[in-house]
């Protein structure tokens, strides 16, 4: 039942009753991202609508981030250095 409806969409839209099944299929995929492109168009201006300041970030997961965050990095400075001596090795 919806592929008829769809089918005769397709039918008013492109102004023949007398498609090709490759037509049919060329209209149904443009049909589609046509639809997926509004979607998400829609989803984008209400994010961009919602106040920034609406929400406010819990505090203890701000601290723990953080942490991780300084203890994450001393190891990203040594595994830096690291690469650093590899690539001096192999030039």
């Amino acid at each position: 039942m919806f592929w008829d409806q769809f089918r005769s969409l397709v039918l008013v839209l492109s102004g023949s009753t007398n498609l090709s099944p490759e037509s049919m299929t060329l209209w149904s995929g443009i049909l589609a991202v046509i639809s997926v492109n509004v979607v998400i168009v829609f989803y984008i201006y209400a994010a961009m609508k919602e106040p920034s300041d609406k929400y406010e970030p819990d505090p203890k997961f701000l601290a723990d981030a953080k942490a991780s965050i300084k203890q994450s990095g001393a190891t990203d400075v040594d595994s830096s250095s690291d690469r650093a001596k590899n690539n001096e090795l192999t030039k």
